[in-house]
């Protein structure tokens, strides 16, 4: 690989006699890597259960992660699994970010630069359904893709915002347990994997970077509520994006320190020289803060399978100071009390359709607060049940469905959401049947009438419509796949 002079020369100053070896990692192929949901099961089956052949080893540093064969038949992302949300391709580097302290359920939580969904999905698991996860993403054609994933991964608690982070601080100040910021850069880490990264490489590039992840962290710090952790990280080897940008950030904010990783996995990682330390003498500190820089943590290619990664993570002094949340007057009506869209149809009363609806698909019971947007029925977290004025949202927690008149029409999201146990209506289909289900085929079935759940090995594919023999399609157009 023809790497940029200036980058390599940096490369073999920072290494020393470890650069050939880094240099050769270079003309190794990359190995994929997968994350299985643990939100997704069936029956009594370990929720880590490799489903697929091509799985091999675990990723060491990351719960529920997987190496996997590329060369495999059918390929992960090919496989009708894939869009179940049993699991989400993810480099295995870029677990590292949501490893270092995993959110407990009922924190909130913020993924502040989340597209396309992997950090977010995997917070989301360690949530486990409870708490609240805001993920954002300042490019709108991004957010899109971000909130897609959530979807098919079947979270219920997820808001996504499309926001420049600055924009969220007079939305959530000082509001958030736990926030991660795995920050836009320049991207060295990702050479062996992405060409543009190696194209546009460019010194300038690197500063430009390192001035607008400064930029981002302070926006971060001020969502983060006391006693809270914030995870800072990149893809690139540049001190000035990785230790200098740390650096900078502490000395212009002493509430905040660098702490050792909270996962045990990470912490042994460490230990068997898997991961590296952030190294002080990379840029100029002084001696305390060089002891800080030494708590953050690198992924180098040429000791663990994986890309570039840099990660740190920061707790804010449980004395810093706490700015209060503008909320709603809670004696006032609420918003899902009003009437929505035509008629007097309100929330209230689409949740009833809902409930008649679903209490005959499954034994399941979800919590949160209904809110109806035209004819459209969400279940909002309990944290933030109304959308703040002027917050741009593309999703608001589950998507449950369309009222249309005296009937409720479930959604797609509602199907990826709900548990497989408890499952009261659901039509079995094999692989091929499954992949014709995806391409928007009709199936042939016997008695069955109404609605129910598509199910490839009792995981859940999305809605099907029993009538006259055949099982009706209702998987999302847009989301068919073609021949």
């Amino acid at each position: 690989m023809n790497l940029p002079e200036a980058f390599a020369a940096r490369m073999k100053t920072m290494l020393g006699d470890d650069y050939e070896a880094f240099l050769a990692a270079y003309d190794r192929p990359n190995t994929p890597a997968l994350r299985l949901s643990p939100m997704k099961s069936v029956g009594d089956a370990h929720k880590d259960k490799p489903l697929l052949p091509c799985i091999g080893q675990p990723v060491p540093w990351a719960a529920h992660g997987y190496y996997y064969d590329p060369n495999a038949d059918l390929r992960p992302g090919k496989h009708p699994y894939h869009e179940a949300g049993i699991y989400y391709i993810q480099e295995a580097s870029a677990m590292i970010p949501a490893s270092l302290c995993p959110p407990l359920p009922g924190d909130k939580v913020l993924d502040l630069c989340a597209a396309p969904g992997g950090k977010s999905t995997q917070l989301a698991a360690s949530l486990c359904g409870k708490g609240l996860l805001v993920a954002n993403e300042i490019h709108p054609q991004r957010a899109s893709i971000l909130s897609q994933n959530v979807e098919r991964m079947g979270i219920s608690n997820a808001v996504v915002t499309n926001h420049a982070p600055h924009e969220l601080v007079s939305h959530f100040p000082t509001f958030f347990d736990k926030i991660v910021v795995d920050a836009p850069c320049s991207g060295e880490g990702m050479f062996r994997k992405e060409e543009q990264a190696l194209t546009m490489w460019s010194q300038d590039n690197v500063d430009l970077c390192a001035a607008r992840q400064k930029e981002i962290l302070e926006s971060a710090a001020e969502m983060l509520a006391p006693d809270g952790y914030l995870t800072y990280s990149t893809c690139t080897f540049a001190p000035e994006e990785n230790e200098g940008v740390i650096l900078d950030f502490l000395l212009n904010h002493p509430e905040f320190e660098v702490v050792e990783p909270v996962n045990p996995a990470v912490l042994d990682c460490i230990e068997r020289g898997m991961i590296d330390r952030g190294n002080p003498d990379w840029i100029e500190c002084d001696e305390a803060h060089a002891a800080a820089l030494c708590k953050t943590v690198r992924l180098f290619p040429h000791h663990a399978d994986g890309e570039g990664h840099f990660a740190a993570l920061l707790h804010k002094s449980a004395d810093a100071p706490v700015v209060a949340v503008k909320t709603k007057d809670q004696s006032k009506p609420k918003r899902q009390e009003k009437d929505f869209g035509k008629g007097q149809m309100t929330a209230d009363k689409a949740y009833k359709l809902f409930e008649q609806f679903v209490r005959d698909v499954t034994k399941e019971t979800l919590s949160g607060v209904p809110c109806l947007f035209g004819d459209q029925l969400y279940l909002c977290p309990q944290e933030i049940p109304a959308p703040p004025k002027g917050l741009r949202i593309l999703r608001h927690g589950l998507h449950l469905g369309t009222v249309k008149g005296d009937r409720f029409e479930p959604s797609h999201a509602l199907a990826l959401a709900l548990d497989t146990d408890k499952l009261k209506k659901s039509f079995a289909v094999d692989l091929p049947s499954a992949q014709a289900y995806l391409h928007g085929d009709v199936t042939p079935c016997q008695d069955e009438k109404g609605w129910y759940l598509v199910t490839l090995d009792g995981f859940v594919l999305g809605w099907g419509k029993a009538s006259g023999g055949m099982m009706k399609n209702h998987y999302p157009k847009g989301l068919r796949r073609p021949y």
